[in-house]
């Protein structure tokens, strides 16, 4: 049996160690690319939203490296990533690919259905080996966001353009090549010390954004067209409202035992959504709030074409960016997004933000005096 999964972002990491850790054979997907997409978009229906046909190509492009079997996790509510494994193992039969399926349902209080599936996947009763193997995915996931939220500090700050994204790109090239939770580990230790070591220049104004969406769209690079690091070169540090650690410590820990960290959030966001509509728009919109409670400098949202949660989101968004005074721009893709146009979106924005800073220093000193 030759396991493979979808890709996100570093979510490939985390599984990865959790799949290896448990002694699986495990085939990594390619990091996505136009191609990957391209082969999704042919096989899949034109009105999906665009993570199920990059999630397509994954599993193509693993097929013809040898996998057989295609690990993926589940959903709640009224969204459609709900339906994609169901979808997906439609697709791959039309196409006469015959893979096995195994899908891991968020616990939802049934702890010993969720491990009944794993044990089946492990080919292993041991819970002791299955739980290990789960707190050291989960712990690699926590790592990486770490080193993420450093590189987004630091690429708005570098002295030399591209000396954070340096590091960063071999740590990936690298942990393809490694073998297990403490190889990894020391990978990531090794990346902290040296983004943490890049020379800074004290006299970059970097202003603060906050990137809110739909969470594949904002976690998946090749997706949003790279964005933090085209947005950090342009001196912004950005700060995301989802991460994969957070994903995973809410909906397979907490959520299961009726505990969340998120009451926060939907504090934030109940004057305008009271309640879950389905993917993370009650999120998006709360975090919009908060940002604009901490002074942040600008909002992006990013979300792919059709997806139903943040439509609903993007219509809320225009009165929180009246009511707190903060700008707003929303960015949609799909497989037919050309680069220049979201690059020129982007540059355009980001030179909204700075004049305004600018503006509002200018009026700050004035007062002063």
């Amino acid at each position: 049996m030759k396991i493979t999964f979808p890709h996100m972002g570093n979510q490939y990491i985390g599984t990865k160690v959790l799949l290896e850790e448990l002694g699986l054979d495990v085939i990594v997907p390619d990091a996505c690319s136009k191609e990957t997409l391209n082969i999704g978009t042919k096989h899949s229906p034109e009105s999906i939203c665009l993570p199920l046909k990059i999630n397509i190509g994954n599993f193509i492009e693993s097929i013809r490296k040898g996998a057989d079997t295609i690990i993926m996790i589940g959903s709640c509510g009224p969204c459609r990533f709900g339906y994609y494994s169901i979808l997906q193992k439609e697709i791959l039969k039309e196409i006469g690919e015959q893979v096995n399926i195994y899908l891991l349902d968020a616990p939802q209080g049934d702890y010993k259905k969720f491990f009944s599936g794993i044990f089946e996947l492990a080919n292993t009763k041991n819970p002791f080996k299955i739980i290990k193997a789960l707190y050291r995915a989960v712990r690699i996931l926590y790592q990486i966001d770490d080193l993420e939220k450093i590189a987004y500090y630091k690429r708005p700050r570098q002295k030399e353009i591209g000396a954070v994204d340096f590091y960063y790109e071999q740590l990936h090239k690298d942990i393809r090549n490694v073998y297990g939770y403490k190889a990894i580990s020391k990978l990531i230790k090794q990346a902290k010390k040296n983004i943490l070591s890049v020379e800074e220049d004290p006299d970059k104004e970097v202003i603060k954004v906050g990137l809110i969406g739909e969470i594949y769209t904002i976690i998946e690079p090749s997706v949003n067209l790279h964005m933090e690091k085209r947005l950090g070169e342009m001196g912004v540090e950005i700060h995301k409202s989802l991460s994969l650690s957070k994903w995973v410590t809410e909906h397979l820990i907490l959520h299961p035992l009726k505990l969340t960290r998120e009451k926060k959030v939907w504090k934030a966001a109940k004057p305008y959504l009271k309640t879950m509509i389905g993917g993370h728009a009650r999120e998006t919109v709360g975090y919009g709030v908060l940002y604009a409670e901490q002074g942040f400098d600008g909002l992006i949202q990013v979300y792919p074409f059709t997806c139903m949660p943040e439509i609903v989101a993007q219509s809320i968004m225009p009165r929180i960016e009246k009511e707190y005074d903060i700008p707003y721009l929303c960015l949609i893709v799909d497989e037919m997004t050309g680069e220049a146009g979201f690059n020129t979106r982007l540059e355009a924005f980001v030179d909204l933000l700075v004049k305004r800073k600018e503006q509002k220093t200018s009026e700050e000193l004035l007062l002063r005096y």
